[in-house]
């Protein structure tokens, strides 16, 4: 299984890796599906809007709900984390060289969001990378069946792994 992923120390780092990543492989001429997240402050101090940036080019979409400066619960939108999922199924049916999920989180862990596309591109076999929190990293590793290889948030060593994997994929092709 040619899955991996990695846990950033603070709130935020994770996707600011993983955009990072995403950035650097279009660059080099690479294509990458999936989305990854983008977080922007708020003028009026509130949590921040949480958008993802659908892959390779846009469009970005806002998956957070504006729910008051008092709340408290998950502010995801579904039906826009969807709208993104939608998307990514179709850019990884045209071919991809790899697959970068912003978060395995409570959708997947549900067995929703992002989780059949994950399966999908795996059974293709295309390199997945996937940004996981503590709280829901039982889920993945059931999900995985253990097989998924941890790899530190350091940008050199997550893109090591993704140009192996995904020249054992070019070869296996």
């Amino acid at each position: 299984m040619n899955i991996a992923y990695t846990i950033a120390a603070e709130r935020g780092d994770t996707d600011l890796l993983l955009h990072g990543l995403a950035t650097s492989l279009l660059e080099n001429g690479y294509n990458p599906t999936g989305a990854v997240q983008i977080n922007t402050d708020r003028a009026d101090a509130g949590r921040c809007d949480m958008d993802v940036k659908v892959l390779p080019h846009g469009p970005v979409i806002r998956i957070s709900q504006s729910l008051g400066a008092a709340s408290r619960g998950c502010r995801l939108d579904p039906s826009a984390l969807e709208t993104a999922v939608g998307l990514v199924e179709r850019r990884l049916a045209q071919g991809a060289d790899c697959l970068i999920v912003n978060k395995f989180g409570k959708h997947e862990a549900e067995g929703r969001g992002f989780r059949a596309v994950i399966a999908e591109a795996l059974s293709l076999g295309i390199p997945v990378l996937v940004g996981l929190n503590r709280l829901n990293a039982d889920a993945f590793f059931a999900f995985t069946g253990g097989m998924a290889t941890e790899l530190p948030p350091r940008p050199h060593d997550i893109r090591e792994w993704l140009r192996l994997a995904m020249t054992k994929e070019a070869t296996a092709a």
